[in-house]
Order: structure tokens, then C-alpha cells, then sequence
């Protein structure tokens, strides 16, 4: 009973549960974004009335999608580009992030052979089929010039 209970509960978070940083971050951009559009309506209604005009939704909207761009441009897609664009390239496997993961794997191997004698190498094998890996190498990724080099 107790096995079907934690199956329910983890069904029923779904994809809220699995996700929940990703919700988290929308609701805070969602939040920030709708209270930077009605800040900016109340200071160009002040901007306005301090010119003797009336405000206008057309110019406001010009003058908005304008700062907001600039503030995507400036903040945000820089951000993204860092944070996305180095966990790309990271899992990729460039070889900046890979040096570490190729000395680390090495080692790994060699405890595996020590370890595991005749089996060793059909014991790697398996695990390289198993995480799509071909000499601690992504396989989706290529690096055909390393295997045609023999490297």
C-alpha cells in the first residue's frame, strides 16, 4: 500500500512538481513583466497630465516596447545567452568543458579495469551503450574527427 501511495502522490505532481523551478521563474517574469507595463502606464499618465495632455495608448505603447526591448536587449538576452548558451556548450562536450570530464573518466576506467580484469572492457562497453557515450564522448554530437584520427 504504501509503494502505490508515493506513485500517487508523484502522479499527481506531475508536471507541476517536475517542473516547478521552470513555473516559478515564469510567474516571477510574468509578475515583473505586467508591474513593469503598469509603472510605466502610471508615470507616462503623470508624464502626460504634467504637459497638459492626454494620455494616449498608442504613444504609450511605442514608448513601452521601446524600453522593454531595450531592457531585454540589455539584461535579459545577455543573461540567457550566458546561462543557456554555456549549458549548451557544456553538454555538448567543447572541449573547454571536457578536459576535466576526460581526466575524471580516465580514472574512472582505469579502476574499472583494475577492478573488473577480463570483464573490464565488455563492463565499459555497456555502460558507453547505455549513456549513448564512445570514449567518454556524446555519441549525438559526432566527434567523427577524433575517431577517424584515432584519437
Amino acid at each position: 500500500m504504501p509503494e502505490s501511495r508515493t506513485e500517487d502522490q508523484a502522479s499527481r505532481r506531475g508536471i507541476w512538481g517536475k517542473y516547478a523551478y521552470g513555473w516559478i521563474t515564469l510567474a516571477f517574469f510574468l509578475g515583473s513583466f505586467a508591474l513593469h507595463w503598469w509603472f510605466g502606464w502610471k508615470a507616462y499618465v503623470d508624464e502626460s497630465q504634467t504637459h497638459g495632455q492626454m494620455p494616449e495608448w498608442s504613444a504609450y505603447l511605442d514608448e513601452m516596447l521601446r524600453d522593454t526591448f531595450e531592457n531585454w536587449q540589455s539584461e535579459f538576452l545577455q543573461l540567457m545567452w550566458q546561462v543557456i548558451g554555456l549549458a549548451y556548450f557544456l553538454y555538448v562536450g567543447s572541449p573547454t568543458s571536457k578536459e576535466n570530464d576526460d581526466r575524471m573518466e580516465a580514472k574512472i576506467d582505469a579502476l574499472i579495469r583494475l577492478q573488473a580484469g577480463e570483464r573490464a572492457d565488455a563492463l565499459l562497453q555497456g555502460i558507453d551503450d547505455r549513456y549513448l557515450r564512445h570514449h567518454g564522448h556524446p555519441r549525438p554530437h559526432g566527434h567523427e574527427q577524433e575517431r577517424a584520427d584515432g584519437s
